[in-house]
C-alpha cells in the first residue's frame, strides 16, 4: 500500500518538511544487499547500469521496470492515474550520455496506455549518481542543474506527481518541487516513490 511520509519518517529524509506530501510503497535498507528483501531486490535490479544492455542479466532490469509499474498501478487511485501528470526525477546523466538511464519514465509509461507522463525537467550537465557520491547533493545544487523542457509544459497539469525509485534525503524532490511550482504556480506537487531508504541498524 501507499504510505505517506509523516513526522516519524522526517528524520530519515531531512530535506523534507511537514508541508511536503510524499508517498512510498516499500522500504529499502541501504547496505544490506540484494537478498535482504524483495524491495532491495527490486531497487538493485532497477539500478543496473545501462552499459549492461545486451548482457544476460539485463533482463532483470527490464523485469524490474515491469514490476515497478505493476506495483504503482496496484496502489494508485485509477482516477488519479487518468488526471494526474507524472514527472520523473531526471537521471543523473543527460540524454546524450552513454550512461543515460530512463528507467523511471519507462515505469510511468507502463502504468496506463493513456497516462500523462512527461520528462518536463532535465539535467543540464551529467553528474555521478547521487548514490555513488560521498557527499550527496543538496536541493540547491540539484535545482541549479535542472532546466525546463519548454516543449512539454502544455497542456497545463492539474496536479503533478514527482516519481522516483528511492526517497533518500529528499533533496531531489525539493529541487523538483521548487522548479515545478515556479513553472506551474498553484499546481499541487506531490512525491511518489517505489521505496524509502531506511537506516541499516545492524
Amino acid at each position: 500500500m501507499l504510505t505517506r511520509i509523516d513526522e516519524l519518517h522526517l528524520s530519515d529524509h531531512y530535506h523534507l518538511d511537514r508541508d511536503d506530501e510524499c508517498y512510498f510503497i516499500g522500504e529499502y535498507t541501504a547496505g544490506r544487499g540484494f537478498s535482504h528483501s524483495t524491495t532491495n531486490q527490486l531497487i538493485y535490479n532497477l539500478k543496473k547500469s545501462v552499459d549492461r544492455r545486451g548482457a544476460p542479466e539485463y533482463w532483470h532490469k527490464e523485469e524490474a521496470i515491469r514490476r515497478a509499474a505493476r506495483a504503482l498501478g496496484q496502489f494508485l487511485n485509477p482516477e488519479f492515474v487518468q488526471r494526474g501528470t507524472f514527472v520523473p526525477v531526471p537521471p543523473s546523466r543527460t540524454p546524450g550520455d552513454p550512461l543515460y538511464d530512463d528507467r523511471i519514465i519507462q515505469v510511468i509509461r507502463q502504468l496506463d496506455p493513456n497516462v500523462d507522463g512527461r520528462e518536463i525537467i532535465r539535467q543540464i550537465v551529467s553528474t555521478p549518481g547521487a548514490h555513488l557520491r560521498q557527499d550527496r547533493p543538496g536541493p540547491r545544487e540539484l535545482y541549479d542543474n535542472y532546466e525546463i523542457e519548454e516543449a512539454l509544459v502544455e497542456p497545463l497539469p492539474s496536479t503533478i506527481a514527482v516519481v522516483d525509485d528511492v526517497l533518500t534525503t529528499g533533496a531531489h524532490f525539493k529541487a523538483m518541487k521548487r522548479i515545478l511550482q515556479e513553472t506551474f504556480p498553484g499546481v499541487k506537487v506531490s512525491g511518489l516513490f517505489l521505496a524509502r531508504r531506511v537506516p541499516n541498524t545492524e
